[in-house]
């Protein structure tokens, strides 16, 4: 790998660890506050409103500027976003201009690695990136967990500013106010990520003429015969993922018990499994190989369903780390097939962009969806039999789908393995 990749990686490791420590911090936050259950289901579709609605925009800024300026600007937002949640501003709210930062930093993020990469090294490259992420999860949610426990929360609020009153007096205060040093450590490693040398595309004068440009993007994407088969299983996959996020802190409340802290180890456990997959993916497979991995959703839709009756923590903990594994394995290639096509016919930033318009659209619709129920009645067992449910369906028809495209268009789909195979047609 270059060096340029090892910078990303750190600095994708800082924002991702403050991210999900945040999370949990604004969860414990709102249940300070006495917050309705939706409020905390919410949290998820509000981090996810931006991606969605800057979609447009985003991968366009991120093909116009340098990918580590862009990250930094990001980062700056998440910083904003942490002092509005300290300083009196609705956590929902606070937590979606985090989601702000979050939605221009991904294009970015993972724009960058086709245009330092060749096609060859982009499944090895989202392994590790991939593999990363999922341990900053790990760490972020666990970090989270004790930040806003008892033991440290204690301690950090002990701390006073000579003449200044910081007004941090309960625990998720104080976790916030050190996570914004975290995510300043990741703007500082945002400072050397290096030039790639590719041109840049200036943004249009009028910003609205983005809008065909994105719908046209999109269209292409779900056109393409792998493109369309990538993108609606890396959809689906982190649509379910990032609510069940959530959903396993209100599993383990019901099922076993669990506070805040405890059911944060939990959540640790899923990222521990996709983290080995993500990597075991990116050392054995191979990009034109990726659409094997399908038989593996309905896998995970299936265990998600078989969660329901599991009781004790010996037996849960295995039981999500083989369920992240398999998700693991799943998106790594998926989404470094998905990257490909998309570099080949638009470029890193705009099919990034598109990307997270789907997957966060879905997450969108998931939240919002659960965050009803939830408000309706809907327990957190009927929640995950739900998703479950969802999770083998739709895979079992996205493989459905390219067992069709394999029939009906054989040269076609042929001739985008091939490019899949080739470094020198990779974009």
């Amino acid at each position: 790998m270059k060096r340029g990749f090892y910078t990303i990686m750190s600095a994708q490791f800082f924002s991702s660890l403050a991210d999900n420590a945040l999370f949990v911090g604004a969860v414990q936050l709102l249940r300070s506050e006495g917050a309705p259950e939706w409020q905390q289901a919410a949290l998820v579709p509000m981090f996810a409103l931006f991606y969605v609605i800057l979609a447009p925009f985003v991968g366009a800024f991120a093909d116009a500027q340098p990918k580590g300026k862009v990250m930094l600007i990001s980062n700056g937002i998440k910083i904003i976003g942490c002092l509005m949640m300290l300083f009196g501003t609705h956590p929902l709210m606070a937590y979606a201009i985090v989601g702000l930062g979050a939605a221009a930093y991904s294009p970015a993020k993972y724009g960058i690695l086709t245009e330092l990469l060749p096609a060859s090294q982009l499944v090895k490259a989202n392994g590790w990136i991939e593999g990363l992420t999922i341990a900053s999860i790990i760490l972020g949610v666990l970090l989270g967990g004790q930040l806003v426990g008892h033991a440290i929360s204690s301690t950090l609020l002990t701390i006073d500013l000579p003449l200044i009153n910081t007004g941090i007096d309960s625990p998720p205060e104080a976790a916030i106010s050190v996570l914004i040093l975290v995510y300043l450590l990741a703007a500082w490693f945002n400072t050397r990520i290096p030039h790639t040398g590719v041109e840049m595309r200036p943004m249009p004068r009028n910003p609205l003429a983005l809008l065909p440009d994105f719908w046209r993007c999109n269209t292409r994407l779900w056109q393409d015969r792998l493109g369309q088969i990538s993108l609606s299983t890396t959809t689906l996959f982190w649509g379910v993922s990032g609510n069940l996020r959530y959903i396993v802190l209100a599993w383990a409340a019901a099922a076993l018990g669990y506070s805040v802290t405890q059911a944060s180890s939990l959540v640790g456990v899923v990222a521990i499994g996709t983290a080995v997959g993500a990597v075991v993916a990116s050392m054995r497979m191979r990009l034109e190989d990726a659409t094997r991995v399908m038989p593996l959703g309905i896998a995970m839709g299936v265990l998600v369903i078989l969660l329901n009756f599991i009781d004790n923590v010996w037996l849960a903990a295995p039981f999500l780390v083989l369920l992240g594994g398999l998700g693991g394995f799943l998106v790594v290639p998926m989404n470094a097939l998905l990257q490909h096509r998309g570099h080949n016919l638009m470029g890193a930033g705009r099919s990034i962009a598109v990307q997270n318009f789907n997957e966060q659209s879905c997450i969108l619709g998931l939240g919002f969806l659960y965050s009803f129920s939830t408000g309706m009645g809907l327990s957190a067992f009927g929640a995950i039999a739900s998703f479950g449910i969802l999770v083998a369906g739709f895979m079992w028809l996205i493989k459905r789908w390219h067992a069709s495209n394999c029939v009906k268009y054989p040269e076609e789909v042929e001739h985008l393995l091939d490019i899949a195979r080739n470094d020198h047609l990779h974009g």
